[in-house]
């Protein structure tokens, strides 16, 4: 069967926000955050902004298709100096000029967002001290966006990734949390989270990050886990506040669901032959994405004998929304990010994060019962089921599942680990799923994300600091202590190494024996910083401060 016939027998149905976005591009840059009414699901209360590729279509173009930076997300972060419809007239007008720069009237134009710096620290700091020097230096402000930037405003400070990136992510975020709580700056937490909350007010859902070009997809919903985190440390009451934020993403996540036939699909829903409803990773949009447009351009044209360039794009798109681009794990080819079919995949971490989040709506639902007309513990329990039915590989792990096949995939990767993490797996099925990660992901740097060698960032040799927090406090949650123990041990030992020869914390990090330390793969070098290693480096200090040595294979 053709990519494109299984694509249509599913009743896969095409949102596009294009037009959408573009009949917004007056609207205003900021919004009141949204007062929660009782029983009410929060809806957007502003039009989104339009993005670069709509302000000025044919300069945009130019610039990313002639790759005028290294970086193709340099230029969409550039904040125009004025009207972006004069500044595209006048490039039209001038391109034919003898002589034209493009270049140059870039730079004319545009202002430049320049990357986060890490100032240089002591060699005597310490691993601890440095990251707690760091949180100030990552810490931003939006109130005050400039007019037709690309970044969405927030009502509260927050803490930024660092390198290349210079606004809030999404599922990194949760991470940076984690270490803010341990480094005793909860308020600065409790306002990361405001700041969510805000963004599902404002728009419908939380952006994969607080850019224009962000808006049409989500990322890993970890907002229920900040909520859940912050609830244990201020008291129940943080359910109510926020219950018509969680009951908001939810619906942004299943919209679609009602009325789907067994066997089809609907944006981010998937309805299974036997009525089981899932979920999976999408975005709104069938183009290539602006921060790498050259990329993707580059990417369809691969595939163009044998598949639609939109589908994909959509495909390059859904894995951004899913956090993992690029990994083999969406490929049908480990060499060909060509034949990436992340649409035709049912995520075993999404429906993890999916079945907490539903568990958290029960949670706060209890709360306060007037507020909620769905039945959320009925729908975890569904969840649960289906995911225990069709994310399970009968070989002894938790696996992602194929639309086409109808059957889980083969491929191991640290995301078997999330329905540890989430509470979902029988203690049988723990044990058979600890005994597969170590046996195929355990590496002398920490877990590897997969065992395959691609290219792509988001598989080995690399190691990822989210991706050793879900699996340690997965294991931990289901008995398997001393090998959580183990893998905590080995990649704060990675990123001790690296620090002490380097004197940073990187976004990645190669976790095998005979890598270089540093991570490296993917469309941009590893990033300095960096938010999430330094959130889950804390946690795992606290836990195994200990210098005892790693255990070795």
């Amino acid at each position: 069967m053709k990519p494109s016939q299984s694509r249509c027998s599913f009743s896969i149905l095409s949102l596009t926000l294009s037009g959408l976005l573009a009949s917004c591009a007056s609207a205003p840059r900021e919004a009141a955050l949204a007062v929660a009414v009782p029983g009410a699901v929060a809806s957007p209360s502003t039009a989104a902004p339009a993005t670069p590729d709509q302000l000025y279509p044919q300069l945009f173009d130019a610039v990313q298709t002639a790759q005028v930076f290294e970086d193709q997300k340099h230029f969409v972060d550039m904040t125009a100096r004025r009207d972006p419809a004069r500044i595209e007239a006048d490039y039209l007008a001038q391109r034919a000029a003898p002589g034209f720069d493009l270049k140059r009237f870039v730079a004319d134009n545009f202002a430049e967002d320049p990357p986060i710096q890490v100032p240089a620290i002591r060699q005597d700091t310490t691993l601890r001290a440095h990251i707690d020097g760091l949180w100030p230096v990552l810490t931003r402000r939006f109130t005050d966006v400039p007019p037709h930037s690309s970044a969405l405003s927030l009502p509260e400070p927050t803490v930024v990734p660092g390198g290349r990136f210079r606004e809030v992510y999404y599922w990194d975020s949760y991470f940076t949390m984690l270490g803010l709580a341990e480094s005793g700056h909860d308020d600065l937490a409790r306002q990361m989270l405001d700041n969510f909350a805000y963004q599902i007010d404002t728009y419908g859902h939380i952006p994969n990050g607080t850019r224009s070009y962000y808006l049409s997809r989500s990322q890993p919903p970890f907002f229920a886990w900040m909520v859940s985190d912050e609830a244990t440390r201020r008291g129940e009451a943080v359910y109510r506040r926020y219950l018509p934020q969680l009951q908001a993403e939810y619906a942004y996540w299943m919209r679609g669901a009602e009325g789907l036939k067994p066997g089809a699909a609907s944006a981010r829903v998937v309805k299974l032959a036997d009525g089981s409803v899932l979920n999976r990773y999408w975005d709104d949009r069938d183009t290539p994405r602006q921060e790498a447009w050259a990329h993707d351009l580059k990417t369809a044209a691969e595939a163009r004998d044998t598949r639609p360039a939109d589908e994909v794009y959509r495909d390059l798109r859904a894995a951004a929304e899913s956090g993992w681009d690029f990994s083999s794990r969406w490929l049908d080819d480990p060499q060909k990010l060509s034949s990436i079919h992340t649409t035709q995949i049912v995520p075993v971490d999404l429906n993890s994060l999916l079945y907490h989040l539903e568990t958290t709506l029960a949670a706060a639902c209890k709360t306060a019962p007037a507020d909620c007309t769905i039945d959320y513990a009925g729908k975890a329990t569904q969840r649960k089921a289906a995911i225990e039915r069709y994310l399970w590989n009968p070989a002894g792990y938790y696996a992602d599942y194929d639309l086409r096949t109808q059957a889980p995939r083969k491929q191991v990767t640290a995301a078997t680990a999330f329905p540890l993490f989430a509470g979902i797996a029988s203690p049988a099925r723990a044990t058979q799923t600890a005994k597969a990660i170590e046996a195929q992901l355990l590496r002398p740097g920490g877990l590897a994300t997969t065992a395959v060698h691609s290219g792509q960032q988001w598989d080995a040799p690399n190691g990822w600091a989210p991706l050793q927090w879900v699996a340690v406090a997965g294991l931990r949650r289901h008995g398997q202590a001393a090998l959580a123990e183990n893998i905590g041990r080995r990649f704060l030992s990675r990123v001790q190494a690296v620090f002490d020869r380097e004197h940073k914390l990187t976004e990645k990090y190669d976790v095998d024996a005979t890598g270089t330390a540093s991570g490296g793969g993917g469309e941009y070098p590893n990033q300095d910083g960096f938010g999430w290693t330094n959130g889950v480096t804390l946690r795992l200090l606290d836990l195994y401060a200990a210098p005892a040595p790693p255990r070795q294979p």
